[in-house]
């Protein structure tokens, strides 16, 4: 399955890396449509950190090395959940931004956007199956439910073992009392 599972992370990453490649080149190009989201996400920016950039070509190319750096990981098979995740969160503002199709009053602008969209929520999809796939190994949540129930059973075979040494010193006890001496 391992083949069939670095493929797939390769196509899906595929659209991460051109685009992060060329949107850092040329952010000019998307700093029009990336502005109503970037006035939203600024104030919160200047709240977490005040020498953070704000301007919309940074913020773009920012994205770009996000999901550069994040679409290498996905392909290569390095830190692929959360760079699957990571992924999937630069994807949101890049939808919201790029595929307002709700906003259209052009049918066919409507229906290209509508088309982008949908694409979008599907690789959104690919990257949440991506982020959740252990490979066939036991995820966190299994392995910590296992080590504590393995812990729970190891604490009540001690609790055994230590009742059964305390009868056994008790008879011996009882014992030795008996015995002439």
């Amino acid at each position: 399955m391992k083949p069939v599972r670095s493929l797939a992370r390769a196509m899906l990453s595929g659209i991460f890396v051109v685009s992060g490649v060329r949107n850092f080149a040329n952010p000019d190009r998307l700093v029009a449509a990336a502005q109503p989201v970037t006035e939203r996400v600024t104030p919160l920016l200047e709240r977490a950190h005040p020498r953070i950039p704000t301007d919309t070509e940074t913020l773009v190319r920012a994205n770009a090395v996000v999901q550069l750096g994040a679409g290498l990981m996905l392909a290569t098979g390095k830190f692929t959940r959360p760079a699957a995740l990571v992924l999937a969160g630069t994807l949101v503002p890049v939808t919201i931004a790029g595929h307002p199709f709700w906003t259209n009053d052009d049918p066919a602008m409507k229906a290209n956007n509508q088309i982008h969209f949908l694409k979008n929520l599907g690789l959104f999809g690919g990257l949440l199956l991506a982020a959740a796939d252990t490979e066939g190994k036991p995820g966190l949540r299994w392995r910590t439910g296992h080590r504590i129930g393995h812990s729970r059973r190891s604490v009540q075979r001690a609790v055994r073992t230590a009742r059964r040494e305390a009868r056994i010193a008790v008879r011996s006890a009882a014992t030795a009392r008996r015995l002439p001496g």
